[in-house]
Protein backbone atom coordinates (compact mmCIF):
# COMPACT_ATOMS: atom_id res chain seq x y z
CA UNK A 1 0.00 0.00 0.00
CA UNK A 2 1.60 3.54 -0.93
CA UNK A 3 1.84 6.03 1.82
CA UNK A 4 0.09 8.98 0.91
CA UNK A 5 0.46 12.84 1.71
CA UNK A 6 -2.17 15.31 1.09
CA UNK A 7 -1.68 18.71 -0.38
CA UNK A 8 -3.12 22.03 1.10
CA UNK A 9 -5.53 22.43 -1.26
CA UNK A 10 -7.68 19.92 -0.27
CA UNK A 11 -8.04 20.67 3.58
CA UNK A 12 -8.66 24.00 2.31
CA UNK A 13 -11.33 22.51 -0.16
CA UNK A 14 -12.40 20.24 3.00
CA UNK A 15 -13.13 23.53 4.91
CA UNK A 16 -15.44 25.32 2.33
CA UNK A 17 -17.36 22.41 0.91
CA UNK A 18 -19.29 19.52 2.61
CA UNK A 19 -18.75 17.50 -0.15
CA UNK A 20 -14.70 17.90 -0.38
CA UNK A 21 -15.21 17.42 3.29
CA UNK A 22 -16.56 14.14 3.14
CA UNK A 23 -14.32 12.79 0.46
CA UNK A 24 -11.54 13.96 2.21
CA UNK A 25 -13.01 12.43 5.30
CA UNK A 26 -13.81 8.78 3.45
CA UNK A 27 -10.03 8.98 2.50
CA UNK A 28 -9.33 9.03 5.69
CA UNK A 29 -11.20 6.44 6.85
CA UNK A 30 -9.79 3.81 4.03
CA UNK A 31 -6.49 4.93 3.90
CA UNK A 32 -5.82 6.23 7.74
CA UNK A 33 -2.86 3.82 8.47
CA UNK A 34 -0.94 5.54 5.23
CA UNK A 35 -1.85 8.96 5.29
CA UNK A 36 0.79 11.13 6.51
CA UNK A 37 1.05 15.31 7.30
CA UNK A 38 3.65 17.06 5.48
CA UNK A 39 5.04 19.69 7.49
CA UNK A 40 5.35 22.36 5.07
CA UNK A 41 1.09 21.87 4.42
CA UNK A 42 0.64 22.59 8.15
CA UNK A 43 2.61 25.57 7.61
CA UNK A 44 0.56 27.05 4.93
CA UNK A 45 -2.81 26.00 6.26
CA UNK A 46 -1.30 27.67 9.83
CA UNK A 47 -0.47 30.77 7.75
CA UNK A 48 -3.75 31.05 5.93
CA UNK A 49 -5.74 30.52 9.30
CA UNK A 50 -7.24 34.32 9.11
CA UNK A 51 -8.30 34.05 13.09
CA UNK A 52 -7.84 32.48 16.45
CA UNK A 53 -11.25 29.97 15.77
CA UNK A 54 -10.57 28.77 12.13
CA UNK A 55 -6.56 28.53 13.65
CA UNK A 56 -7.76 26.22 16.35
CA UNK A 57 -10.05 24.21 14.03
CA UNK A 58 -7.01 23.96 11.83
CA UNK A 59 -4.94 22.43 14.59
CA UNK A 60 -7.71 19.98 16.14
CA UNK A 61 -9.03 19.24 12.81
CA UNK A 62 -6.22 18.89 10.69
CA UNK A 63 -2.77 18.98 12.35
CA UNK A 64 -3.06 17.61 15.91
CA UNK A 65 -4.50 13.71 14.29
CA UNK A 66 -1.08 13.43 12.63
CA UNK A 67 1.10 14.80 15.09
CA UNK A 68 -0.68 12.98 17.72
CA UNK A 69 0.02 9.31 16.12
CA UNK A 70 3.54 10.27 14.93
CA UNK A 71 2.80 10.54 11.11
CA UNK A 72 4.38 14.12 10.40
CA UNK A 73 7.15 13.95 7.76
CA UNK A 74 9.42 17.05 7.46
CA UNK A 75 11.72 17.48 4.89
CA UNK A 76 15.61 17.48 5.66
CA UNK A 77 18.44 19.75 4.53
CA UNK A 78 18.52 17.36 1.35
CA UNK A 79 15.33 17.99 0.52
CA UNK A 80 15.64 21.98 0.91
CA UNK A 81 18.64 21.55 -1.52
CA UNK A 82 16.44 19.60 -3.84
CA UNK A 83 13.93 22.09 -3.70
CA UNK A 84 16.01 24.83 -4.54
CA UNK A 85 17.46 22.76 -7.37
CA UNK A 86 14.17 22.04 -8.45
CA UNK A 87 13.52 25.62 -9.03
CA UNK A 88 17.17 26.21 -10.42
CA UNK A 89 16.48 23.78 -13.14
CA UNK A 90 13.27 25.35 -13.97
CA UNK A 91 14.38 28.84 -14.18
CA UNK A 92 17.52 27.39 -16.75
CA UNK A 93 15.38 25.47 -18.68
CA UNK A 94 13.15 29.05 -19.17
CA UNK A 95 10.13 27.11 -17.97
CA UNK A 96 9.92 29.88 -15.05
CA UNK A 97 11.17 33.32 -14.54
CA UNK A 98 13.36 34.17 -11.96
CA UNK A 99 11.22 36.85 -10.96
CA UNK A 100 8.05 35.05 -11.08
CA UNK A 101 8.65 32.63 -8.42
CA UNK A 102 5.60 32.69 -6.09
CA UNK A 103 6.21 31.39 -2.23
CA UNK A 104 3.56 28.85 -2.78
CA UNK A 105 5.57 27.37 -5.84
CA UNK A 106 8.42 27.28 -3.68
CA UNK A 107 6.39 25.42 -1.11
CA UNK A 108 5.07 23.08 -3.84
CA UNK A 109 8.74 22.27 -4.44
CA UNK A 110 9.82 21.48 -0.99
CA UNK A 111 6.67 19.13 -0.78
CA UNK A 112 7.10 17.78 -3.71
CA UNK A 113 11.32 17.01 -2.72
CA UNK A 114 10.01 15.94 0.60
CA UNK A 115 7.54 13.08 -0.21
CA UNK A 116 10.12 11.77 -2.85
CA UNK A 117 12.54 11.44 -0.09
CA UNK A 118 10.44 9.67 2.28
CA UNK A 119 8.90 7.88 -0.84
CA UNK A 120 5.47 9.05 -0.66
CA UNK A 121 2.58 9.94 -3.03
CA UNK A 122 1.40 13.15 -3.15
CA UNK A 123 -2.39 13.77 -3.50
CA UNK A 124 -3.43 16.76 -4.74
CA UNK A 125 -5.68 18.64 -7.47
CA UNK A 126 -2.35 20.93 -8.32
CA UNK A 127 -1.49 19.14 -11.80
CA UNK A 128 -0.27 22.17 -13.37
CA UNK A 129 2.87 23.05 -10.75
CA UNK A 130 3.32 19.27 -10.11
CA UNK A 131 3.59 18.27 -13.91
CA UNK A 132 6.38 21.75 -13.85
CA UNK A 133 8.41 20.36 -11.10
CA UNK A 134 8.12 16.61 -12.66
CA UNK A 135 9.30 18.16 -15.98
CA UNK A 136 12.99 18.41 -14.07
CA UNK A 137 12.23 16.49 -10.78
CA UNK A 138 10.36 12.91 -10.36
CA UNK A 139 7.18 13.08 -8.02
CA UNK A 140 4.41 10.42 -7.51
CA UNK A 141 0.99 12.33 -7.57
CA UNK A 142 -2.47 11.18 -7.86
CA UNK A 143 -5.79 13.23 -8.11
CA UNK A 144 -7.78 13.46 -5.10
CA UNK A 145 -9.09 10.70 -3.62
CA UNK A 146 -7.11 7.50 -4.26
CA UNK A 147 -9.00 4.00 -3.79
CA UNK A 148 -7.16 1.93 -0.93
CA UNK A 149 -5.20 -0.94 -3.27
Amino acid sequence: MPKYVVDTNLYVRATRSAEANGALEAFYASCAPFVYLHSVVAGELLAGAASPDVERMTQVRFIAPFEGRGRVITPSHAAWRRAGLIVAALVRHKRLSPNGIARSFLNDCLLAAGAREHGYTLVTENERDFALIRTVAPIETVPPFPDRD
